[in-house]
Formats: C-alpha cells, sequence, structure tokens
C-alpha cells in the first residue's frame, strides 16, 4: 500500500518529467524513484534546511551555497565570486559607477602595496588598521638545499597589501593638488582590498574582498561635509531603490568612527535575525590626511593651506546584506533591478514530438520580453533548455533567487498561455495569458522590487522600538536560551548622554554597539544609565 501512495505521487508530477527508460531501469522504477523524491521534498518542506529560525547563521550558508554565488578557497579567508553572484556585483559596481560620475567624480586606479611609514603618517589610522594588515617582505623565492622554496631579497621597507588607501592616494593627491584652481579633486577607485579577519564569512567578512574607494580633496571645511554628507545620501539611494533595503541615516559615535576621521556618516540596515549591518560610510577626514601627506594648495588670496578631504566606500558586503533583507527558506531572493537575470523561461517538454515547438516558442518569449524594457534597461532574460528534469530545474532558479520564472508546455501553446512563478511571494504560480504576461513584464517587475522594499521596512519598523528603562534595554536583547540565542532584540532607541562609559558598558553586558545618531534626532530627555540630560535618542543595537 505505501508503495502505491509513492506509486500514485509519483504518476502525478511524471508528466513535468523526461521520463526515458532503459535497459535497466524501467519506467515504473524510475515513477518510483521520483515519488520517494517527492515524498522526502514533502517532508522537508523547505529548499533551505536549516531554516531561519532554526540556525541563523548555518541558514545564510546554505543560500549562499544554493545559490552558487560564492565558495571558500585554499586560501584562508578568501573567497570565490561565482558567475551569479559575480553578475549581482557587476549590477551594483554599474549602478554606483553611474551615480558616482552623475555627482562628478572621476575613476582611477592606485598601487595595491603601500610601504610601511605611509601607514605611519597618521597614529589613529594605524591603530585602527595595523592588527588587520597583511605584510609583504621579500620580493622573491629561492629553493634551499633540500629544493623547498624560501623567501628570499628582503624588501628594505616592507609593504603593506592595500587595507584602505588614504595614505598612498594622498601622497599622490599632494603632487596633483598646487593651486585652488585644482580644487575639488573628486576620485574614486573601484579595487579589491586585504583586512586579516579572525572570522571569516562569505561577502560580510573575508580577508580579501571587492569595493570602491571615494576620496575627494576640498577647499574648505564647508564644501567636505557637504560631500560627506552628499556620498552618504547616494549610499542610501542606492540601498533603498536598487537593492531595496531600507536604511537609517546617521552619524556614528566617536568610538565607532573610522580611524583618522573627523566625523563618519554612516548607513544601517537590519537583517532578519534583528541585527544592524553597517551597509555603507562616508568619512569627514578634516585635515588630517592633508597634513600628513602634505596635500597643501594656494589659496586665491595667494595664502598656501591644507586641503580638507574625505573618503567613502561600500563593499561586497552589499551582497551580504542583500541574502539577510530578502530570502528566505527556499533560498536567495534577489531584486529585479540587481538580478543578473530577471526573467527565467523554463520549456517543459514531456514529449519528444513536442519538443521542437516548445523550444521554438520559449526562444520566440525571449526575443518579445528582450523588447521590452525596464529601469532604463532591456529586460535580462534567459533561455534554460537544458537536458534537466522540470521539477529540478525549476528549484535551481528559486534557490537562486531569480525574480520571475516561466514554464511553457505543449499545453501552453494551444492555450496562448504561461505559467508565471514571482520568487517575492514565495514563489507562486500562475497561468497568465502570453501576450498579457509580454506587455506587464515591466509593471511584474517593478511590482517585484516595490513589494521587496515594502517587506523590509515593515520588519524594521515591527522591531523597532522607544525604549526609556535600563531594565526593559536588557530584556529587550537577553536571548531566552543563553546557549542556543533564538532570534530577538532589533533596534533600539534610547536616550543616552554620551559618556562613553556606557558605551563600553553595552558591549560587555549585552554584546550591543551605538550603530549610530540618527540623522535629524533632536528630541532632548534622560540618559537611562545616568539619569543625566541626553542631546537626543541613538539606535543601539547587536551588529555583523
Amino acid at each position: 500500500m505505501y508503495e502505491d501512495k509513492i506509486m500514485a505521487g509519483g504518476q502525478i508530477l511524471s508528466k513535468s518529467f523526461e521520463l526515458k527508460p532503459s535497459g535497466l531501469e524501467s519506467r515504473n522504477s524510475q515513477i518510483l524513484t521520483l515519488g520517494c523524491w517527492i515524498l522526502k521534498m514533502a517532508k522537508q518542506k523547505n529548499a533551505i534546511s536549516p531554516t531561519r529560525e532554526e540556525d541563523y547563521p548555518e541558514w545564510y550558508q546554505q543560500v549562499v551555497r544554493a545559490a552558487d554565488l560564492a565558495e571558500n578557497t585554499p586560501v584562508r579567508g578568501c573567497m570565490v565570486i561565482k558567475p551569479w553572484g559575480y553578475g549581482i556585483w557587476e549590477n551594483i559596481r554599474d549602478a554606483l559607477d553611474k551615480m558616482f560620475k552623475d555627482t562628478g567624480h572621476k575613476n582611477a586606479y592606485f598601487p595595491l602595496f603601500i610601504p610601511k611609514s605611509f601607514l605611519q603618517r597618521e597614529a589613529e589610522h594605524v591603530d585602527g588598521f595595523a592588527k588587520e594588515c597583511a605584510v609583504v617582505t621579500h620580493s622573491r623565492l629561492e629553493a634551499d638545499k633540500d629544493g623547498i622554496l624560501q623567501p628570499a631579497g628582503e624588501l628594505d621597507e616592507p609593504l603593506i597589501v592595500r587595507p584602505t588607501s588614504e595614505t598612498i592616494i594622498g601622497e599622490l593627491f599632494a603632487r596633483w593638488v598646487q593651486s585652488y584652481r585644482d580644487l575639488p579633486l573628486l576620485i574614486n577607485q573601484w579595487a579589491n582590498v586585504v583586512r586579516w579577519e579572525m572570522r571569516p564569512r562569505l561577502f560580510l567578512r573575508t580577508a580579501e574582498f571587492l569595493w570602491q574607494e571615494g576620496h575627494t580633496v576640498h577647499a574648505t571645511a564647508e564644501e567636505a561635509i557637504e560631500e560627506t554628507r552628499q556620498m552618504l545620501h547616494v549610499y542610501a539611494d542606492f540601498a533603498e531603490n536598487w537593492l531595496a533595503m531600507p536604511v537609517l541615516r546617521g552619524e556614528k559615535t566617536e568610538a565607532e568612527r573610522f580611524p583618522g576621521a573627523e566625523s563618519t556618516l554612516c548607513i544601517e540596515a537590519m537583517m532578519q535575525d534583528r541585527k544592524a549591518l553597517q551597509a555603507g560610510t562616508s568619512h569627514f577626514l578634516g585635515q588630517n590626511f592633508s597634513k600628513a601627506c602634505g596635500i597643501k594648495f594656494q589659496g586665491v588670496e595667494g595664502k598656501e593651506e591644507f586641503g580638507w578631504t574625505t573618503s567613502w566606500g561600500v563593499s561586497t558586503r552589499l551582497i551580504g546584506g542583500m541574502i539577510m533583507t530578502h530570502s528566505d527558506d527556499d533560498g536567495l531572493v534577489v531584486p529585479p533591478r540587481l538580478a543578473p537575470t530577471q526573467v527565467a523561461i523554463l520549456p517543459v517538454t514531456p514529449k519528444e514530438d513536442t519538443r521542437a515547438q516548445v523550444l521554438e516558442s520559449c526562444d520566440r518569449l525571449s526575443k518579445e520580453l528582450n523588447g521590452q524594457s525596464i529601469f532604463g534597461s532591456v529586460v535580462r532574460v534567459e533561455l534554460d533548455d537544458r537536458d534537466l528534469r522540470g521539477g529540478e530545474k525549476y528549484w535551481q532558479w528559486v534557490k537562486k533567487g531569480v525574480p520571475i520564472t516561466v514554464e511553457i508546455g505543449p499545453r501552453d501553446l494551444e492555450n496562448g498561455t504561461v505559467f508565471v512563478g514571482r520568487r517575492d511571494l514565495g514563489g507562486k504560480r500562475e497561468g497568465m495569458q502570453r501576450d498579457e504576461f509580454v506587455s506587464s513584464i515591466g509593471n511584474l517587475l517593478s511590482g517585484i522590487q516595490k513589494n521587496l522594499f515594502d517587506k523590509a521596512e515593515a520588519f524594521q519598523k515591527e522591531h523597532t522600538k522607544v525604549i526609556d528603562s535600563k531594565d526593559e534595554l536588557y530584556e529587550f536583547f537577553s536571548p531566552t536560551s543563553s546557549s542556543k540565542p533564538e532570534i530577538h532584540g532589533g533596534f533600539a532607541r534610547i536616550h543616552w548622554d554620551r559618556n562613553t562609559r556606557w558605551e563600553e558598558q553595552l558591549k560587555n553586558d549585552l554584546k550591543v554597539t551605538v550603530r549610530c545618531i540618527p540623522e535629524g534626532e533632536s528630541e532632548p530627555g534622560t540618559c537611562l544609565f545616568s539619569g543625566d540630560s541626553s542631546p537626543g535618542r541613538v539606535v543601539v543595537a547587536k551588529s555583523y
């Protein structure tokens, strides 16, 4: 009886699979195998195991693996970004690059290696990065008496593999800036950096990662501060309108700001485990690096002055943020604006005699969709005609997070229909008239983009709480299970008197940090630690 039920289940879905009996495997045995697979999937219920609720960190790793985004390499802490993941990064890069150029910035490229003495020019800067630096001390390898390669040719001065570029770029800016007429100098570079992370995690923290870093020089402090604010708003615009990731805009505390900066502005996003992710930073560096690197110019009145500088950057961490903002227990969810493929066309060919017709129809649909535009470019379509079972192919695309799947089979040819799945609705599928689908593809994709943002924004609001007592704050950030903490907490908006003593106490007691002083925050109150006056609320959270 048990086998009959499995066979029945296999028979039901066998029409979606191309079953080809061979000498050793009859059609019935194939159906039995298929039925067992169906039973297994029914028990599991989700494509990703464990689920977010069961084990969020492991869920994250499984989503990355199932979506084929990246994987670890033989080099500890370093990842290879695979084509689907790199396609997402390319779209991030291209969108931001246009935004940078629209605000007057130009791209350049600077050395990967920085002389150690350069890093020592700015005391706070070197202290902030010293523990993360990778150091090159030799120029070649030579075989010893046993044939083992050994470092040889010791360098006169060790070189630091770029952790950030303020000092090397400052050295070159000092050559380029001579007069007020050379200002503002607005430069960006797309590059890789190395920071020797102790606890690497794909996209979130790796020893080597990709990023952009903007560096500018201005004639006045006011101009540099305005640049710092402008670029923060560029990042926030990108996060919300491309990543569909709502963010808080604000300023870091003195303890959390970039080493060597006068002030650091940031955008903070809430992930589905309610932790904060710093998604971008913009730094007003004052004249600290100008004085350290000798960036001077002759002013309008002929007086020699030091320049005012900024730096700002985002990285492949944004992909990690996207994963943790939108993905579910079936895999990755990619916002349409950033998806390398926005529509995946999946031919359903259960019978060989209709295969050619189905494929020809799918090819025509691909061309029709390519003729439509959305978000300022043509719809990105992929026709997946691989020789795979229909269910396996469909679930691969679900796990990769493609916004829309379209299935076409023999019956669809007869009826002029397509079977459409929306990833933002958990893969919910429904039939549509083919012509209607083609004409509405722009609205469908823009609707998915908006829906993802709206859901993330609602989640952030739901888990943001105004707290006015220390006991309530500690309860908010204390899990029920200390050995295996469940998802808890969120963003707490509290009053704080700006005494760093309480900031340190939060770190030690709850592993909570002040994420930012929100932009425009001016509500005075009473510090919940000291009882002294507070100039305004800050946002505190556990974070990545």
